[in-house]
């Protein structure tokens, strides 16, 4: 093995090994265990969510695979509708100048396929840099033709069954895409906008009981006001009951519209009269349907001002007869335009009450940037409260099982309150919806327009036209754990690995992906999709914050890997950032995190840091020191492993046969694996990935290297020692390294094949050319092998060696200087153990002697450390130059003093302590316990030399 560990030299190749010679598809004859990845974005990059998440997928499929179970992590990528098409029309408009609708629908759809193939497959290949064992000879992807397939199969029969439907409702709209999009697709921002109050005058002469001759409604957005169907009062408030059923002439419009009484008017809000505008507000929506308003559509799908407005009823038919007459002065102007507009004129005309000040959220389209308007259209749904019912009983009665439980409550709170599902987008790239018009509008839906022409008895004289909308992506996402496997086809890989056995993702997606595929695959296959969902928290950074481009703290797993230089992580970080200041701060943010930018640490490092913090449910703050320190552990492993080869190979390790003679330190450490081993594989199977990962850490660095290793030597090197007895060590060293390596594997995969590949043959588990720690069995924990008195031998040993290092630390004496010992008033198993272990006490403590002490009263003037009952003594006389020794301690002490003073000044300052955030002043307080307790120890070791 090299001298040094150098990741970079081992991961790429044995991926590659690993992928030529098949290792990742189904094998073993035991019970089936698959898990279908959630289909990155083929336009994507790995993020941090993304590497953390696939760490866990990977881990626990490395982990069964090593069981023997018949393993399958199914891998895909998604079409990603909206960002695929912005992608390819930005790289259209900047190679040849021209827009989609230059090109025409089939050119343009061509050249994403041109794009799919050359750059689609960056995020795959950074799946491969991460460790993902998926099954690439079965890779899926969302538009193939198989799923495609899937997909038209599914939408015919919901629609056959009625639970498709096509109607006019309001959706997200995004103004500069135009397309409806998902909630998931917006994003909520915080700002500081205005809210206008208006004087709405009330018809016919009518007033309030207070003698008014208007009603005050408020809003964020005038412009809707010339959509206005009504205004509603809290039926319960008796300042506007005499109102109920009168009339408003809306302002600029001149319309009528009735005060209806709604409890959606908040009494305490405002003046308690709201104004309802249907066809632009959801909530409004919801009003409008229980006082059987009109829904009135002022907004052209580029969000202006149209010229007259659309006018339906609540089944979206048009109602030519009512006036659909608007100013025209507002004609085709932006809505914010339109905005201004209307508010300069309610001002002119009196109408302006008061514009206040307020924080509200604006919805923006996370691919658009541009704010979302809720907008009347026509689009496909899913009606699904017939499919929900399954759904939720599935969980309820336990065949789907959520990790943590808790999340159970999240999906049962959606579940029973849905609404039905818009599958509808108004995009190019998609999978376009089976659907054909004739030229009197009717629809026929079909597999494909010969379907539609003979289910229906269309000759070939009617000319039909298909539906150019095409499907939510998460409409053919809801189909993926039976699409990938060949449905609507019965295959054999369906019939095996279906239901699939765990699902791990984001607790965010829940609705959108894993509610619907639960509903979507009870409904086509009668199966659960899965039976178990594991539900893990979000990557933050180190201060808890999310990851995000504009707050400049995102990290590449990938250069954590590799590493960065500093000025490219800057650029990575503020490239394309239109606020200098703010570039300028992130900069220097940038700077005083990583001074001088990342080093490399390896795929496995990543990996055990993400399994570290891997608690169930909860986010994670990303610590780079985390980072380090688990790069150390790669080295402790590393270093480890060099040390067992320089002593173990070319020598007898026991694997021909031959007598052993196991020491105490042997039978301990095979006992100790035994736990670890039953350790990890309980914290494993219950996606404890936090504990198997630091059950592994612990007997790794602190079991065996700090100790065992150590405990090892002092019988290697012996020249007395007997030959079944270097046996005996040799055995154990390889073999607990070899198990640890085992255990190692699904964690951190890299680094635990290269050094079994040489610790693997030594202890006589190696199958020969091609062989692999990936279909080794994992090892399981055997309960003859436990020996708890060599534990409780070990624990004494330790604690001797410890005490007396602790004496070394606080006497100053040099690590290397030969001892003498004294133990006393101890047990009288304490004086058998120190016979048998004189050996190994005398090699690691560096002792020169070790004596039991029958009359405690007979010892001299000694530093004193306490194993339970026993005393460990080190006679000081002439160990040390007293005077040197009492002069160091004086300048130390004094140094404290200094610390002390400083402290303690700050904290006596009534101004600071008022000033400075409380987590400051605690942390200043923590330094000055610090400081006083290292004090009291140098004046208790000035005391034990002063009495020298």
């Amino acid at each position: 093995m090299d001298k040094t560990y150098q990741p970079e030299q081992i991961e790429t190749r044995w991926y590659e090994r690993w992928e030529a010679d098949n290792r990742f598809a189904p094998a073993g004859h035991g019970q089936p265990f698959s898990m279908m990845i959630p289909p990155p974005n083929v336009t994507g990059s790995l993020h941090m969510g993304h590497a953390f998440q696939d760490t866990i997928m990977d881990t626990l499929t490395r982990y069964k695979r090593m069981q023997g179970r018949n393993t399958l992590w199914q891998v895909g990528t998604d079409h990603a509708g909206i960002a695929t098409q912005m992608l390819v029309e930005r790289k259209v408009a900047a190679e040849e100048g021209k827009t989609r609708h230059d090109l025409g629908r089939e050119a343009f759809i061509d050249k994403v396929w041109e794009w799919k193939e050359e750059s689609g497959g960056h995020i795959t290949r950074q799946l491969r840099r991460m460790g993902a064992s998926v099954d690439w000879s079965r890779e899926r992807f969302t538009m193939d033709d198989g799923f495609y397939q899937a997909v038209q199969e599914v939408f015919v029969r919901l629609h056959d069954e009625g639970l498709i439907y096509r109607g006019k409702r309001l959706v997200n709209w995004d103004p500069t895409l135009h397309t409806a999009i998902s909630d998931l697709e917006v994003e909520n921002k915080d700002q500081q906008g205005n809210f206008w109050h208006f004087r709405y005058p009330l018809a016919d002469g009518v007033t309030t009981d207070a003698g008014e001759d208007h009603l005050v409604v408020a809003t964020t957005r005038p412009e809707t006001l010339l959509g206005d169907t009504g205004v509603a009062v809290n039926p319960d408030d008796a300042r506007y009951a005499s109102l109920v059923g009168k009339f408003i002439e809306l302002p600029l419009v001149g319309r009528r519209i009735p005060i209806v009484a709604d409890e959606h008017a908040d009494m305490a809000k405002g003046s308690g009269c709201v104004k309802i505008t249907p066809a632009h507000d959801f909530n409004d929506y919801e009003v409008g349907k229980r006082q059987d308003h009109l829904l009135i559509n002022v907004f052209s799908q580029d969000a202006t001002i149209l010229e007259q407005a659309e006018i339906f009823d609540l089944k979206g038919q048009p109602q030519p007869q009512e006036d659909a007459t608007l100013p025209a002065k507002y004609a085709g102007l932006d809505r914010f335009e339109a905005r201004k507009q209307i508010v300069e004129d309610m001002d002119a005309l009196g109408f302006l009450a008061q514009v206040e000040t307020i924080n509200n959220t604006l919805p923006y389209g996370d691919r658009s940037g541009d704010v979302i308007e809720p907008l009347l259209t026509d689009q496909w749904f899913v009606a699904v409260e017939t499919l929900a019912k399954p759904a939720i009983e599935a969980v309820e009665n336990g065949d789907i099982q959520f990790v943590p439980k808790n999340y159970e409550n999240m999906y049962f709170a959606w579940m029973r309150d849905l609404q039905d599902w818009c599958i509808s987008r108004q995009l190019w790239w998609g999978h376009r919806i089976p659907a054909w018009y004739d030229a009197e509008g009717n629809v026929y839906v079909a597999r494909s327009e010969d379907e539609a022409r003979e289910k229906n008895g269309l000759g070939a004289n009617v000319a039909l036209t298909q539906d150019e909308d095409v499907l939510d992506t998460w409409f053919s996402s809801g189909l993926w754990t039976f699409g990938t496997l060949g449905w609507p086809e019965k295959t054999p890989e369906l019939d095996t690995f279906h239901p699939s056995s765990v699902l791990v993702t984001g607790f965010d997606i829940i609705f959108f992906w894993v509610a619907r595929m639960i509903m979507m695959t009870l409904k086509f296959t009668g199966e659960v999709p899965f039976k178990q969902v594991y539900v893990h928290g979000l990557v933050r950074d180190g201060q808890g914050q999310k990851m995000s481009k504009s707050k400049g703290n995102v990290l590449d797993p990938i250069d954590l890997i590799d590493g960065i230089e500093l000025d490219t992580l800057i650029e990575k970080r503020t490239g394309n950032m239109m606020q200098p200041q703010k570039a300028k701060a992130i900069a220097k943010a940038t700077r005083d995190e990583f001074k001088d930018g990342i080093e490399p640490h390896g795929t496995d490092a990543l990996r055990f840091t993400f399994l570290s913090q891997a608690t169930t449910g909860r986010d994670i703050k990303f610590d780079m020191s985390r980072l380090d320190g688990y790069r150390n552990f790669c080295n402790k492993l590393w270093n480890a492993s060099r040390y067992v080869l320089m002593n173990a190979e070319g020598e007898d390790c026991g694997v021909d046969g031959g007598e052993v003679a196991l020491s105490l330190a042997d039978r301990w450490i095979i006992s100790q694996l035994q736990k670890t081993e039953a350790h990890v594989t309980k914290a494993m199977d219950e996606y404890r990935f936090d504990h198997a990962s630091q059950a592994l850490y612990e007997f790794v660095w602190n079991e065996y290297c700090d100790w065992y290793l150590e405990l090892s030597k002092p019988v290697l090197w012996d020249d007395t020692a007997s030959a079944e007895a270097k046996r005996g060590t040799r055995r154990t060293l390889v073999r607990v390294l070899e198990a640890i390596l085992r255990l190692a594997h699904p964690m951190m995969p890299f680094i635990s094949e290269e050094i079994w590949q040489r610790i693997a043959p030594l202890a006589g588990t190696y199958g020969g050319e091609g062989d692999s720690i990936m279909v080794q069995p994992w090892p399981e924990a055997v309960d003859h092998k436990l020996d708890e008195q060599a534990t409780r031998d070990i624990e004494w040993l330790k604690g001797v060696i410890i005490a007396v290092r602790n004496i070394r630390a606080e006497m100053n004496i040099a690590p290397g200087k030969p001892l003498d010992v004294l133990l006393t008033k101890g047990q009288p198993e304490d004086a058998e153990r120190l016979e048998k272990n004189r050996l190994f006490l005398s090699k690691l403590a560096k002792l020169e002697s070790v004596t039991w002490l029958s009359n405690p009263d007979d010892a001299p003037l000694s530093a004193t450390q306490l194993v339970g009952d026993m005393e460990v003594l080190v006679p000081m006389a002439d160990l040390i130059d007293k005077d040197t020794e009492l002069k160091r301690l004086n300048k130390e002490i004094e140094k404290q003093d200094k610390l002390i003073g400083g402290i303690e000044k700050k904290l006596g300052n009534e101004g600071f302590i008022a000033k400075a955030p409380e987590a400051v002043v605690e942390k200043e307080r923590g330094k000055l316990a610090e400081f006083q307790s290292a004090k009291k120890l140098l004046e208790e070791q000035k005391a034990k030399i002063e009495a020298l």
